[in-house]
């Protein structure tokens, strides 16, 4: 790199005011970095105003001289920095956004104040990031998850027309007669018989925080319900949570639908919310209860700590998911974390991209802490 390079380098990251042997794309792009990050002292500088146009103008100057995935963090930083929610509320401005999942969470945080000719637009917008994280995780969700049921319908006294003859010929092998060139059947491998019982399903709650600290968890574990849902063999149930209690399962033929059912923000009441999902739990050995809450209970501590360990004992499988993003290492209530944790219930955060694997291996009865080592996840040790 020579030494003019370095200096065109350097202004740029330190916006600096003297802009000789600067290019006029330079120019252009020193300006848009220092309209957000540059000082508020510097002169024409700091600021992008309060009119939809110009934060709409330096937008299309920062998608010009970005990738998208730098252009969502500049973004996310000008509504925080800035304050830019409120223009978020106009249609032309909206529909200017590089839409991603943060950007679905305020849309959602908002849907109270979205005026009428907002919405439609709102709508396209979270329409769109659901479409993408559905091309993303659905075939893998579901995937993983049929494997995983077929897996676990596997029996070892099947019928005639059930018997899986690959298998059973690999479960033999030691029993091969080389003298008639036969393979005695001593155990015969193949798939118990489907039935629409719903004794015989597996039953996943999924039971959401939707304060604010978890906007990111609801988006994720709503269109994870929404694909679970589609998947024979499994009765999924969506219920979200703050100080009230919304059972949004109905809605999950339409994740969008779900999104907007959805009421970021507010208190949270852990308890109240186990209660609700302990009152619809028909069979508990075949349930799946995952948890998703940072654990900040604004309700009544020890009676949630109860209601875990009852659940547990009950035979539900409890997993709590610190949260359920790509956000990195969440912020939660470490104490309670700890007990529950002592309670035999894995306690952790979990990717977007690991969640298939963990419903498969809580589907298949397989021991969660020996999963999650093997991927280098972080648990929480009891105390």
């Amino acid at each position: 790199m020579n030494d003019q390079e370095r200096t065109r380098r350097w202004k740029l990251a330190l916006g600096d005011e003297d802009q000789a042997g600067l290019s006029e794309s330079d120019v252009r792009l020193s300006a848009a970095l220092s309209a957000l990050y540059g000082s508020s002292s510097a002169k024409g500088r700091g600021g992008l105003g309060a009119s939809s146009p110009r934060v709409a103008r330096w937008l299309g100057d920062i998608r010009e001289f970005f990738p998208t995935s730098v252009v969502q963090i500049i973004q996310k930083d000008a509504f925080e920095r800035l304050n830019l929610k409120s223009l978020m509320l106009e249609p032309e401005f909206l529909a200017t956004l590089e839409a991603d999942i943060h950007l679905v969470a305020d849309l959602i945080s908002l849907r109270g104040a979205i005026p009428e000719k907002t919405r439609e637009t709102a709508r396209m917008v979270v329409r769109k990031v659901v479409n993408e994280l559905l091309a993303r995780l659905e075939h893998k969700t579901t995937q993983t998850l049929r494997g995983a049921l077929n897996k676990s319908q596997r029996t070892r006294r099947p019928r005639h027309s059930d018997i899986d003859w690959g298998r059973t010929i690999q479960a033999n092998l030691r029993h091969y007669q080389p003298e008639s060139g036969t393979i005695v059947a001593e155990t015969l491998v193949g798939y118990a018989r489907k039935t629409r019982s719903r004794a015989n399903l597996e039953h996943v709650m999924l039971c959401v925080d939707q304060s604010g600290s978890m906007a990111t968890s609801v988006v994720y574990s709503s269109i994870f319900a929404a694909v679970m849902a589609s998947v024979p063999g499994i009765s999924t149930q969506l219920v979200c949570f703050d100080t009230a209690i919304f059972d949004l399962t109905e809605e999950l033929s339409d994740p969008v639908e779900v999104l907007f059912g959805v009421q970021l923000g507010g208190g949270t009441d852990i308890n109240a919310a186990l209660a609700y999902c302990e009152q619809k739990i028909e069979h508990p050995a075949k349930t799946h209860l995952i948890l998703v809450t940072d654990l900040y209970e604004g309700g009544d501590a020890k009676s949630m700590l109860a209601r875990v360990a009852a659940l547990k004992l009950y035979g539900v499988n409890v997993i709590v998911l610190l949260s359920l993003s790509d956000d990195g290492h969440p912020s939660f209530q470490a104490q309670h974390a700890e007990m529950i944790a002592a309670m035999e219930c894995p306690v952790f955060a979990c990717t977007p991209d690991q969640f298939p694997d963990l419903m498969a291996a809580a589907l298949t009865r397989q021991d969660i802490s020996q999963w999650a080592g093997a991927l280098d996840i972080a648990l929480i040790r009891g105390t």
